[in-house]
């Protein structure tokens, strides 16, 4: 890729600068992160283990998966900074096709279904709040308008308010973890066994509730501190998510029993409400808003840079891969971002059966291309080995051995869960081929074998 910066001027389009601190940055993956899925996921993960030993190894190996491929793409950010993340990495090591395919998912599908997920959870619990069942589409509107306002007004004021939310966040689920351990444990009663345990079913929503801390690439050309910064970020954060995840499962073990967990479908409504009454719920409805506030916003703002990148290599797209001097972020890419996940949430007013089919049809594409990343990895250490590593993955090559099986076995799990929910996800990724076909065609050929 061409990255001569522009020439300055008015109406120039700049390039990323280093105007993010660590603590910006460790706000956006915590709030990317600590989303909706600690509050839907653990009783799937507790009808699907064989007791209460099970379920909190699971929520620890989760954290250890994260964390062996937080190390694998710590290496490559430190190695390859660059606004595109994984879609730069993929782009270096296995071609443009590849990368065009991962940009199409991620712009039409991955975060703009997530966006338009989470602002209807928010817009449930808003509108419950207010007690007005039926505005929760015009509460989810209201949230992706406002987010992308937000955004597109600058970088400082996104992450300012990303601060803001995510210290909220975590304040909220030490409550709940307090709340867990200080009352009397709950009545023991039989809980009886999962009629199918499947721990590979159990992982594939553990590891979806720690999903998004791979996010954190998309920022690493825009980080203080030089290389080593990503290194800090990734591996603070996952350590952080890690310790509130099992805990905040072990208060709810400890204040509702296994087969409280297993049978509630609002498990930290319940635990709450056990403390504090019909106080407890408006709590945890508040603390449910904060947390897909978050997560809406840090995907956003990342998944924005990655579209930027995008159109910095297609000339069809080359409006999206401008950078405004004035806001620090890639506006046009935000707004577009914000367009399409309003779009989402037209449609999903028409039909609510959103979670399970979003979950359906984007694990399978999700996990295939973490898995093209991993592999990436050991491609780049033979293709480019004089590069300067500021950071190499530990144990090396056990560690993304160890990544990439587990991505090969939640790809598999997750297309075995979804059944033909997968294909809906795999057609769209199939839509790609065509504007893929024309980019090539248009895209000058020395811009598209140009060194990244």
């Amino acid at each position: 890729m061409d990255t001569r910066r522009a020439p300055a001027g008015p109406g120039a389009s700049a390039e990323p600068a280093a105007a993010l601190r660590t603590l910006d940055a460790l706000g956006l993956v915590l709030g990317i992160v600590i989303g909706a899925g600690i509050f839907r996921a653990p009783p799937v993960v507790a009808a699907n283990a064989t007791g209460a030993g099970p379920i909190l190894a699971a929520w620890l190996l989760g954290g250890l998966v994260s964390l062996a491929g937080a190390a694998c793409y710590a290496e490559l950010a430190a190695t390859y900074p660059h606004a595109g993340g994984d879609y730069h990495f993929l782009r270096r090591a296995l071609g443009q096709a590849p990368a065009f395919l991962f940009a199409w998912a991620r712009l039409t599908v991955i975060p703009t279904g997530s966006i338009a997920l989470l602002a209807f959870v928010f817009g449930d619990y808003a509108a419950a709040l207010v007690g007005a069942p039926r505005a929760s589409a015009p509460f989810a509107a209201l949230l992706v308008a406002a987010l992308t306002i937000l955004n597109a007004v600058g970088l400082r004021v996104a992450c300012r308010a990303q601060n803001v939310l995510a210290a909220a966040l975590v304040a909220g689920l030490l409550v709940v973890i307090a709340v867990g351990f200080l009352l009397p444990p709950a009545a023991s009663a039989p809980a009886p066994a999962p009629a199918r345990p499947a721990f590979g079913l159990a992982m594939v929503f553990v590891l979806l509730a720690y999903g998004g801390w791979n996010e954190a690439a998309y920022v690493s050309a825009e980080l203080r501190g030089g290389r080593r910064a990503i290194v800090t970020v990734l591996v603070l954060s996952l350590a952080i998510v890690t310790a509130l995840y099992v805990l905040t499962n072990a208060a709810y073990l400890r204040g509702l029993g296994l087969a409280g967990v297993r049978g509630s479908s609002a498990v930290a409504s319940d635990l709450l409400s056990r403390a504090l009454g019909r106080a407890g719920g408006a709590a945890i409805g508040l603390l449910v808003c904060a947390a897909v506030t978050t997560s809406a916003n840090a995907t956003l703002l990342m998944g924005s840079r990655l579209v930027y990148a995008f159109g910095r290599d297609f000339a069809p797209f080359a409006s999206l891969g401008r950078w405004s001097r004035r806001a620090g972020s890639p506006v046009n890419a935000i707004l577009l971002q914000g367009g399409i996940a309003l779009v989402l949430v037209g449609f999903g007013a028409l039909s609510r059966r959103g979670f399970e089919a979003m979950v359906a049809y984007t694990a399978p594409v999700f996990w295939l291309f973490f898995l093209l990343t991993g592999i990436s990895l050991f491609v780049l250490r033979r293709r480019d080995p004089a590069a300067a590593r500021p950071f190499r993955t530990p144990l090396y090559p056990l560690t993304p051995l160890v990544f990439c099986a587990t991505c090969a076995f939640l790809l598999w799990s997750s297309l075995a869960y979804a059944g033909p929910g997968a294909l809906a996800g795999v057609a769209v990724l199939a839509t790609g081929i065509v504007p893929w076909w024309l980019s090539a065609r248009r895209t000058p050929s020395a811009r598209r074998t140009a060194a990244a």
